[in-house]
């Protein structure tokens, strides 16, 4: 798992193992997508952002991606993790959604977005610029090669895609399917995995270019609209 941060007119600034250093040694503040250590959150950022800049930024705002389904608890946790940078306010996306405006994609059409992380794993079905319905794991790439198997996560989202095509969104599903399902995160970038997809989902499953940081390059454009468009409503 890597924590990564970009600021406008600068870019890639911090791409780092999402851990921190205390007297206790080394640990890391983030299980599979959820803030465990706010404190310890807090503390690998501050030793981030000075051994890049030696102090802290001057930033207006943050903008952060999520997993799905995060709950307003895990969003107070992650705002209390950047309060050191005391922004004017933290904005939040799903990293599904700012993957895929980062892959610059038509999000008016209905559209699949597979996440594959280190510890995580979700799908998300969007239409006309919203997340219509998703569904996570907690199973991802850095799992393969202990406990499982390339087949075992692709038959997680399998049961994830299922899960989706059952509900009422189910049609919307199919069309997304046809279309081609968006492939991000680190197992986009394995062949095999993709093409397990591809062949149990019976379409093509096409990954984001430089999918690793396709979801930060999407945050970073609606930063970017912030800037230049401040009377847009935050969350």
């Amino acid at each position: 798992m890597r924590t990564r941060a970009w600021v406008p007119d600068r870019g890639l600034i911090v791409d780092a193992p999402t851990t921190t250093q205390s007297h206790a040694g080394v640990s890391g503040p983030v299980t599979r997508g959820k803030i465990t250590d706010v404190a310890g959150a807090s503390r690998m950022l501050q030793q981030l952002l000075i051994g890049r800049f030696g102090r802290f930024p001057q930033l207006e705002y943050v903008v952060a991606t999520t997993p799905v389904l995060y709950r307003e608890s895990d969003r107070i946790d992650l705002r209390a993790a950047v309060e050191f940078l005391q922004p004017c306010a933290v904005i939040t996306i799903d990293g599904v959604k700012a993957a895929a405006i980062g892959a610059k994609i038509d999000l008016i059409r209905p559209l699949l977005v597979i996440d594959l992380g280190a510890r995580l794993s979700e799908i998300a079905l969007l239409a006309n610029g919203s997340v219509i319905d998703a569904r996570r794991v907690s199973y991802g790439t850095a799992d393969l090669g202990q406990s499982g198997t390339v087949d075992s996560l692709v038959e997680h989202v399998r049961g994830m895609v299922t899960g989706l095509l059952r509900q009422d969104c189910g049609p919307l599903v199919v069309d997304a399917l046809d279309r081609g399902p968006l492939v991000v995160g680190g197992g986009a970038a394995r062949p095999a995995i993709t093409y397990q997809l591809s062949k149990q989902l019976s379409c093509i499953a096409q990954p984001a270019p430089a999918a690793y940081t396709v979801a930060l390059r999407g945050a970073s454009a609606v930063a970017d609209a912030v800037r230049r468009h401040p009377g847009l409503p935050l969350s």
